[in-house]
């Protein structure tokens, strides 16, 4: 339990203190102390002034002294602060030989919320009529980063990516095949996925407006694309293919593995949508409108001065919310499924299995991709459509909270960034349009992230051969990016700039990544094998031990991750890590100390910072490389 165990045992002896003034059910917090206030803290005082008439202040001290009355393991002593808290203060020689040891085992940080329950987490979910540009990777990795974290607090976890290949953009890019002339193969190599964004959509999106008769041909493009038997459908089901297989390349250099693909067409065919529709009907959830601007067509009504969503159109095609609600009611595991399952062509780089979804059964394998509780990734302009599903989710299922929308807000490039990719802002942050070509594409950014990596490691290391320096590039321009993704939090905008981004110093992946790189080289030129086997009360120096409570609190970091669905908790962990690393090495002298026992101590605490550091980046997605 590390931290917590301290934490766990002063949360107990108070509840015994509070049973001798006959006062039970107060909600009291002990907490990781802030500077000044000892290593644990608690409330306490503040909400017994009323109950007992007195000053928090005075109260902390009667609480102090009877707190010396305890049994205490952890506790060293208890003290009232002038401020009515009430502080605790650290044996560190027993909570360092705890906490140390605890970080050796490879469960370190390991909480259990979710009791082994079944949990979706859905992202990406990119239209595949493009390549995936820098705004999409914020979806990507955080969905990635809080599946690694909720399983890591002991939840079954199934990442499921929904592939929407019935919608709108793709009848744009099958016009621009079918009925514009553009050659279905990429000219000079290019990526199937860029070819399709950057000329066919971007330029069949322009004649639009130049040719007023295209319309009636998207509009018929897209009928036929929901009608499984067609030649449009089975012509888009070739295209959005080839898209997705590049798609999934740019994942996987991203270090972003899924469980199974899910396909918007066979939801169409499945029956899905007609069993829901009818559901919708049968509850009142949604009306038919006789006359008005949307005569003809079934809408759900909005909350106040919301306007009416329409599900269905007049001409009976079905909206991209009305899509949603069935795969959203089968991800609950409130409809029949109706799919059958196969493996994907192309093995994911792990070596983790990808599933997918199909509606005929031949080589397939069963498989249950449901459970009670999904989280869906998706940018905060979706919100209000996401609000409407969630709220039919609730309608259904009657279980509140099972169905979470965990929004983010837009990623914009700075201007010299923009610059760098070929933008021209004009001194503005480039904000990006797929449909007006404005946009740099995922792989772009990572090749150059990793290009100016590999100049900037020659040069600090001419002696290492080129497989090691790519090695490294790859771990630390995939580490900046993510990190980049999640350091804020998930309601602000982030603007990417890339030469701060591969800084070593501040709140960076490399500075973190470095911290790492800079252990590692003690540890190896230590000559020793790390133990736990020590003597703990040599270890007090200041710095040896915040950096000993900084590694200490990582299962606390995780069930707040966890609790909150948030990744920037653990990515300011990880730089908390660091920057306490970084102070422990310019302060305390390990392999230079003349004593022995003191310098196995403290290469025992070196060895724990990185394991835990490496799992803590591992939650990340991110490599932790041994050189920089």
């Amino acid at each position: 339990m590390t931290f917590q165990s301290i934490i766990d045992e002063i949360d107990n002896n108070l509840k015994k203190i509070l049973e001798g003034f006959s006062i039970s059910n107060l909600n009291f917090s002990v907490e990781v102390a802030k500077p000044g206030f000892g290593d644990v803290s608690s409330n306490i005082s503040f909400l017994l002034a009323k109950e007992l008439k007195k000053s928090p202040k005075d109260i902390a001290q009667i609480l102090s002294e009877k707190y010396s009355q305890c049994t205490s393991t952890l506790v060293l002593k208890s003290e009232a602060h002038p401020s009515g808290y009430l502080n605790f203060f650290a044996d560190w020689t027993k909570l360092s030989e705890l906490i140390l040891s605890e970080s050796y085992l490879d469960t370190y940080g390991d909480v259990d919320i979710g009791n082994n329950s079944n949990i979706i987490v859905e992202h990406t979910s990119v239209n595949p009529n493009k390549a995936l540009h820098i705004g999409h990777i914020r979806n990507i990795v955080v969905g990635d980063i809080v599946s690694r974290i909720l399983s890591k607090a002991n939840y079954k976890v199934n990442v499921l990516n929904y592939i929407d290949d019935s919608g709108l953009q793709v009848a744009d890019i099958i016009v621009g095949f079918k009925h514009l002339g553009f050659s279905e193969e990429p000219p000079n190599g290019k990526k199937f996925d860029h070819y399709c964004g950057d000329d066919v959509y971007v330029k069949t999106t322009q004649k639009y407006e130049l040719d007023s008769t295209l319309e009636d041909v998207r509009k018929n493009t897209l009928k036929e694309l929901e009608d499984g038997d067609s030649e449009t459908a089975a012509f888009g089901d070739v295209i959005t293919r080839k898209v997705l297989a590049s798609q999934l390349e740019t994942c996987w250099n991203l270090n972003v593995a899924y469980d199974c693909l899910n396909f918007e067409s066979q939801i169409i065919r499945s029956g899905l949508w007609t069993k829901i529709f009818e559901k919708l009907k049968e509850m009142n959830l949604i009306e038919f409108e006789n006359d008005g601007k949307n005569v003809g067509c079934w809408v759900i009504r909005g909350d106040g001065k919301e306007e009416d969503k329409v599900i269905v159109r007049s001409n009976g095609t079905a909206t991209y919310i009305a899509k949603d609600i069935p795969y959203a009611a089968w991800k609950l595991g409130l409809l029949a499924d109706p799919f059958y399952y196969q493996k994907y062509d192309s093995l994911q780089p792990n070596s983790k299995i990808l599933w997918q979804t199909t509606l005929n059964d031949i080589d397939t394998v069963p498989q249950n991709f449901t459970a009670q509780k999904v989280v869906t990734v998706i940018d905060s302009r979706q919100e209000r459509l996401q609000k409407i599903i969630t709220t039919l989710m609730e309608k259904f299922n009657s279980i509140p909270n099972s169905y979470i929308h965990l929004g983010y807000e837009s990623v914009t490039l700075s201007s010299e960034t923009a610059k760098t990719l070929g933008l021209d802002t004009d001194g503005k942050q480039a904000q990006m349009s797929g449909r007006k070509g404005l946009y740099v594409s995922a792989d772009s950014v990572c090749e150059l992230l990793k290009q100016k990596i590999i100049e900037e490691t020659k040069k600090r290391h001419p002696e290492m051969n080129d497989d090691e320096i790519e090695k490294i590039a790859q771990s630390v321009s995939i580490g900046t990016l993510r990190y980049e993704m999640i350091k804020q939090d998930l309601d602000k905008i982030i603007t990417f700039d890339l030469a701060k981004s591969l800084s070593l110093e501040g709140d960076t992946a490399p500075y973190i990544q470095y911290a790492y790189a800079r252990a590692s080289r003690i540890l190896e030129k230590s000559g020793d094998t790390p133990t736990i086997n020590v003597d703990f009360s040599l270890l007090q120096e200041k710095s040896e031990l915040e950096l000993i409570k900084i590694v200490g609190l990582f299962n606390l970091q995780v069930r707040d991750a966890a609790n909150n669905f948030s990744p920037k908790v653990i990515s300011r962990y990880c730089h908390d890590l660091a920057v306490a690393f970084n102070s422990f090495y310019e302060h305390v002298k390990v392999l230079e100390s003349d004593n022995d026992d003191l310098k196995s101590s403290r290469i025992c605490l070196v060895n724990s910072f990185n394991l835990t550091l490496e799992k803590a980046l591992g939650l990340l997605g991110i490599d932790a490389p041994h050189r920089m």
